[in-house]
């Protein structure tokens, strides 16, 4: 069965109907009690560090996560007061996963455009997984 719409056409759909932020723009926004940053990344990925403050919600369960009626709902995404900002490499699989998520009836949502790699390129601050434990822990001690 041939493919009528490839990945590149869904990418360029979804970047034209999401808000997309570019990593200047975010990093504005990084310290915005408002404001998480979603890491969608593989669990493989995090490997290489993470944005600071970021909170992992694999893309394969995002919708899950996000959907109160599901078994699997975390309540960090009811929170209608705060804007989520996804990011995942290259920006493909965030501009995808807010569409899902505008298409769930989000309207709280936005990605950062180029992923993490483009927040590497401009020296935008990163973590460790450790680093990240260790300061989950001191705001909750």
């Amino acid at each position: 069965m041939p493919i009528t719409k490839g990945y590149q056409q869904l990418v360029n759909e979804a970047m034209a109907e999401v808000k997309t932020y570019s990593v200047p723009q975010a990093l504005a926004k990084l310290n915005d009690a408002k404001v998480q940053i979603v890491d969608i990344r593989d669990i493989r990925e995090l490997a290489e560090g993470t944005v600071v403050g970021a909170y992992h919600a694999p893309r394969g369960m995002l919708e899950f996560w996000v959907d109160p009626a599901s078994p699997y709902h975390k309540p960090m995404f009811a929170d209608e007061s705060k804007e989520f900002i996804l990011f995942c490499g290259a920006g493909w699989r965030s501009a995808l996963a807010a569409k899902s998520l505008q298409d769930m009836g989000m309207t709280n949502v936005a990605h950062i455009d180029g992923g993490y790699a483009e927040w590497l390129k401009q020296g935008a601050p990163t973590e460790t997984l450790d680093e990240q434990k260790a300061h989950r822990q001191a705001k909750s001690g």
